[in-house]
This record gives C-alpha cells, structure tokens and sequence, in this order.
C-alpha cells in the first residue's frame, strides 16, 4: 500500500506483487460501493437497492471480498516488514512507521472524517449549516474510517519490533512452504478459532473508536504472522503452480455453498446473524468456509500472479504508486460522486454499475494529483 510497505522499486522478481496490490485497492473501493447501494456492511451512507436479484450476487461480492483481501494486505505487509527493520534498524525502523502510518492515520480521523461526516449530515439528512457550525458540535474526532487497517497494522508492526526486542526469535532452521493439505487444515483451524472469536465478538460487532472488528482479526493476526514466517522461508517462490492449481479447482466446491447458505437459512428459518457469530453450528460453518475460501484466492493469487503478472508498465509503476492515497481518499470519492446522484431516479443497483468505474477510475486520478503535492511523497 503505502511505500512504507510496498516492494523495493529496484527487486523486479517481485512486480507481481505490487500488481497484486493494484487488484486489492480496486476491490476495496468496490467493495464500499457495493455495501452503499446494497451488500451488507456500514458506510458513511446508503442507498439500498430492494432487487433481489441484485442483492444476491451484491451479498455474495462482499463475503467473498472480506474473506480475503484485508487479511491479504497484512500477510503482504508482513512480508516486507523484517527486511525493512533489518535495514534501517530499530529506531530509524520506528521512526518511518509512526510517520508513514500514524501521519496518515491522524489526517484521516481529524481531517477527512468530519468532511465526510459534514456531506452526508448536509447532503443526505438536508441539515443546511456550515462546516464550521457543525464543528462545533461534532465529537468524533477519533474516527479512523477505513484507516482502521493502518491502525491495526501500527500496532502489529509495534508488537513486531517489541519481540525482535525482547524475545528471542532466532529461528535458523528452514521452514519449508506447506501443501495443499496443510494449508487447508491450517484454513479449517483458523475457521474454528474465528468461531470461538465471534461466539464473544460477532461480525459487526466493531472496537470504537478505532474501528476493529475482532471477529476478522483471527485471520489478520494470522496472515501478519504467517507474512513474517513466509519472508525468513522465501515461501512466494516455494509455493508450487499445482499448489496454485489444486486451490483454484477447491474454488467451484466452495461457491457451491452459497446456496447451502441461502437453503440453510430458508429451511430452518434462522436470522442471518447466526452466521455471523454466537454459540451456532451455523457460525462454525460459515467461518471454516470464510477461511478456506479466503485462503484459497490468496495463494492462486501469488501463484497466478508470480508466473503471469510479473511485469511492469508506465501506467502500471504510477498506479502502484498510487495505491496508498488512494486506500485514504477513495471514501471522499465514494461518498462525493454517491451524493452527487443519490436523487437520480433508478434503482440503486443500477447506479452502481454506472458509477463504480467513474469512481475507481477518479480515485486514482485524484491519488495522482494529491502526491504532486510537495512532501506528500516524503509521507505517503
């Protein structure tokens, strides 16, 4: 994401992974707009579409987004991070964090967030004040928004230099990369944990004010880990092409159970927060699938993009490049062009499919525009 944590510029072994990076961004900006005009999840606003038909794959777009692609950033952050505290050593190590991160971090909540808050409550709910009147009674300020992913990655990067500190983690011998089974025993395992997680903290259930929901942050945990062990094992080039192959075929299986889950639902006649967590055997089912799933499209990722994306363009370096502003800016873009038509009188699953380009596409211009600002470079 940022340049904090992005691959070297100079290591063209690994462009796919900056590529990969570009893939993730672009879901995250969808996966917002998504949840504004009907998939499940909170936003700034909404606008929800009643289609059923449109709900279905809305519903289906967002599970499988969220099984996958925060935990995805942590493992790519991770794998970068030892070789960086390695080079710049510990102080210097610190230093950058707290500046490429805690920097953006602040902006958003002081900044970005009471702009965002001010157009909806203006906009949306029809409140015609000014921006300085609705400061003065706005008492929000530790809102980190979408930034609760630089929020939870500080913390982790901190615990990291706290062991590298004070336990000693001098593992000499090579851990070779797992197999399709272990890998997905280790899915079914994190599956099983996450249930008894979400037994406590259901999904949705979010640690204010920073905005954690702890019923995904078994996987989080994981994955950072998981990064950090996959860099000391160079595990991206171990992971074999018919490891990649075997996952891919799991794929078809696994979106099978998107009917088990509307049948199970139907049949029984359950809410749907059964499977989002509590002491359910429907929660323990969702959750090993969310795992496997989620854990079967990030390695077919790294193995798909190792052997086909492992190249660069112009277009391509400044996209990349870009990514970081984007993942702060792309909720002012999302909820600046979704207000700007939130009157236009269509369902609202069509406006998404108008409006989702227009806004990927304008999110990256104005993450462009914003670094030819002086020092914003330096930052992010």
């Amino acid at each position: 994401m940022s340049s904090a944590i992005s691959t070297s510029a100079s290591s063209h072994k690994l462009v796919y992974i900056d590529n990969i990076k570009i893939i993730l961004t672009v879901l995250v900006i969808l996966h917002h707009t998504v949840i504004t005009y009907g998939g499940s999840g909170g936003w700034y606003w909404v606008q929800k579409t009643s289609c059923f038909a449109a709900l279905v794959p809305m519903t289906m777009f967002v599970s499988i987004n969220q099984s996958f692609f925060m935990g995805f950033f942590f493992l790519l952050a991770a794998y970068f991070t030892e070789s960086s505290y390695l080079k710049k050593g510990t102080a210097r190590f610190i230093t950058d964090r707290l500046v490429r991160l805690g920097i953006p971090l602040l902006f958003y909540s002081f900044v970005l967030s009471p702009i965002l808050s001010y157009l909806v409550y203006y906009f949306a709910k029809g409140h015609h004040i000014t921006f300085l009147q609705y400061l003065s009674g706005y008492d929000s300020w530790i809102d980190f928004g979408v930034m609760w992913f630089v929020a939870a990655l500080l913390v982790f990067t901190m615990l990291y230099v706290f062991v590298q500190q004070f336990v000693k983690t001098d593992f000499k011998k090579a851990i070779p990369a797992p197999g399709v089974f272990k890998m997905l025993a280790f899915a079914v395992v994190l599956g099983t944990i996450s249930f008894i997680v979400r037994i406590v903290f259901p999904v949705g259930w979010v640690l204010e004010p920073v905005g954690f929901q702890l019923g995904h942050f078994t996987q989080y945990i994981s994955l950072f880990i998981i990064g950090i062990l996959a860099a000391r094992n160079n595990w991206l080039d171990q992971i074999t092409d018919q490891t990649g192959k075997h996952l891919k075929q799991s794929i078809g299986l696994f979106l099978l159970f998107f009917p088990v889950f509307f049948l199970i639902r139907a049949k029984l006649d359950m809410p749907v927060s059964w499977y989002s967590g509590g002491f359910h055997w429907q929660s323990l089912l969702y959750a090993v699938w969310e795992q496997c799933i989620g854990l079967s499209i990030i390695i077919i990722f790294l193995t798909k993009g190792r052997k086909s994306w492992n190249h660069t363009s112009g277009l391509r370096t400044k996209l990349s490049r870009s990514n970081f502003v984007v993942y702060i800016f792309h909720p002012l873009v999302i909820v600046g062009l979704t207000l700007m038509i939130r009157n236009w009188q269509i369902d609202p699953a069509f406006k998404f499919i108008i409006i989702a380009p227009i806004i990927v596409i304008a999110s990256y211009v104005l993450g462009a525009l914003l670094l030819q600002i002086p020092g914003i470079k330096k930052i992010l």
